[in-house]
């Protein structure tokens, strides 16, 4: 299958409880490849961007690069962005969550979203196809209407 675009890597790490995971599902679809933190062996990531809670704004100046995904509560994200740094970030505004966060520490940014939601909204400002990334998220329909507006269309500014 020819997709257009590079594979989405996603790195998941390995003490998050799967019962939690949004992104799990997704296992086995031909866009994106799974790897287990911390990594064996990292795949080559150059011509990617990382999803990150700060940085430049994704755009479609971006569309021709491929995404790396972070999975993992907040509390690990710092260790995990360790071994990414060289991979440059790219934050998603503007978005709001439906997955009903609760962080006994405080470790959740603002603009903090679910992997799946993450990855849904990266797609959509890359102009990748979005079809069946949410099929299987819980809370898809209180996330679409979150960001969505009158016509349908998402907007980063659903705020």
């Amino acid at each position: 299958m020819e997709l257009g675009f590079p594979k989405t890597v996603i790195v998941r790490h390995s003490r998050e409880n799967p019962k939690k995971c949004s992104i799990i599902p997704l296992k086995g679809r031909p866009d994106l490849f799974f790897y287990h933190y911390p990594l064996v062996h990292r795949p080559p990531l150059e011509g990617y961007v990382r999803l990150a809670a700060e940085g430049p704004e994704l755009s479609l100046t971006d569309a021709t690069m491929g995404v790396l995904l972070l999975d993992g509560s907040w509390r690990w994200a710092d260790s995990m962005t360790r071994d990414f740094l060289d991979v440059p970030p790219r934050s998603l505004h503007g978005w709001r969550t439906a997955y009903p966060r609760v962080s006994r520490q405080g470790t959740d940014p603002g603009n903090g979203l679910a992997s799946v939601e993450a990855l849904y909204v990266a797609y959509h400002i890359l102009g990748r196809p979005t079809a069946g990334l949410l099929d299987h998220y819980r809370w898809a329909a209180e996330f679409l209407n979150k960001n969505a507006l009158a016509d349908g269309q998402l907007t980063g500014d659903a705020r």
